[in-house]
């Protein structure tokens, strides 16, 4: 089963390190979080991925060019000519396509795009910027279980601000901590779509989340895998730190691959 990764937007909200790179090629640790999704499915058996870049899109060319060489050990004898000699690998037994999608194309555009190189096989898709404890064995298994057309995670997420119990007369009665309980459940990207999924997408300016993921809701064929663990996205310089010092200090709940 194939991964779809969409890894095209500009990251405006992470300036400070997607004005050099794409915002999923910023790193936690020394690897591109993209790198860190992509370990996440492997873990579970699926090594097959399509990359919908755009913006800086020659940057995760290039990376994925060179990652082979990066993480082998490499003999370099110029003695009669160049000749490069790998000596011991390290990489993964991945499959990767980087597919230009765009500057400027929106998440179901992007999409669009790569349906030839999905054929007509049941995929799975997930954002290029976040990271996440899910068993996705356990989510495929849920998909197949339904027969509906898409399935997406949802998680419940604290929310940062106070409950407020205000009366009539503006008087704050009680005040508390919001908790889990008080929001909504968010979309969290990890989806499964059968390939009828391209039948609700039209053209680069069709926004996944919107007209498609509505319809698939309104006709009784979008259903949720409900997960209760870890996940986080990084917009911002601040959760981007935040997964660095996870990671730092060994307690980064999506590395499901060295447990």
């Amino acid at each position: 089963m194939k991964v779809v990764l969409l890894a095209g937007g500009l990251g405006t909200r992470i300036s400070e390190e997607s004005q050099f790179k794409p915002k999923p090629m910023v790193t936690i640790g020394n690897r591109p979080i993209l790198w860190h999704i992509m370990k996440e499915y492997s873990h579970y058996g699926f090594n097959d991925f399509i990359i919908c870049a755009g913006y800086k899109q020659d940057y995760i060319k290039a990376w994925f060019k060179n990652y082979f060489i990066y993480t082998s050990d490499v003999t370099f004898d110029y003695r009669n000519g160049e000749h490069i000699i790998l000596q011991e690998q390290h990489s993964e037994p991945w499959r990767v396509t980087v597919v230009d999608t765009g500057l400027e194309t929106m998440t179901g555009g992007r999409i669009k795009r790569i349906q030839k190189y999905v054929g007509d096989e049941i995929f799975m898709m997930t954002y290029g910027d976040g990271v996440c404890d899910v068993n996705i064995k356990e989510l495929v298994k849920f998909h197949c279980s339904h027969r509906k057309i898409a399935t997406l995670t949802a998680v419940w997420q604290d929310q940062s601000k106070g409950v407020l119990d205000i009366g009539g007369d503006n008087a704050v009665h009680s005040f508390r901590e919001k908790s889990k309980e008080d929001s909504a459940p968010i979309n969290a990207g990890y989806m499964v779509l059968g390939p009828q999924v391209f039948d609700y997408l039209t053209d680069d300016a069709c926004v996944f989340e919107q007209e498609p993921l509505r319809r698939l809701a309104d006709e009784g064929q979008l259903m949720s895998y409900q997960h209760k663990g870890f996940w986080q996205c990084m917009d911002t310089m601040r959760e981007k730190l935040e997964l660095e010092t996870l990671w730092k200090n060994e307690k980064a709940p999506w590395k499901v691959w060295d447990r």
